[in-house]
């Protein structure tokens, strides 16, 4: 069940397309990173408060389906779908074509919660974040 949806709108730079001309397949995890970033953002939760909070959230799992290519100054939406914090972040992710909304790429990861200074992990969301998830509408 989602429980917290949110998007980004990334416009594809010249300098992500591999010789082929279409975007280098290692780029999409960026566009997943930069949506995610955007999504922690919006939840009022970012990477700064888990550094504060001293704990860290690696990615520990990631899946990709391929499905189109992307090409040069193409904008792409890329939907975070929140869907579990414990015992760790499960995310989903579609990438679309903004204009005509056709799918491109989609994707899940699972990030896993550990104390920032000693890498051991936790089980369990920080109190902050459970609270934020609680009050998401779905």
């Amino acid at each position: 069940m989602v429980k917290f949806e949110s998007s980004l709108i990334i416009e594809i730079p010249f300098y992500d397309l591999d010789p082929m001309n279409v975007v280098w397949h290692g780029n999409y995890i960026k566009y997943l990173e930069a949506a995610r970033c955007e999504m922690f953002k919006n939840l009022k939760y970012t990477y700064v408060d888990m550094k504060d909070e001293g704990i860290a959230y690696p990615i520990a799992k990631m899946d990709l389906k391929f499905i189109k290519s992307c090409r040069f100054a193409q904008k792409i939406k890329v939907t975070t779908l929140l869907e579990e914090i414990e015992p760790c972040i499960i995310i989903k992710y579609i990438i679309t074509d903004e204009q005509t909304g056709e799918c491109i790429l989609k994707a899940r990861s699972m990030q896993i919660c550990i104390n920032a200074e000693s890498g051991e992990s936790i089980h369990q969301a920080p109190e902050r974040l459970k609270q934020i998830f609680e009050e998401c509408k779905v």
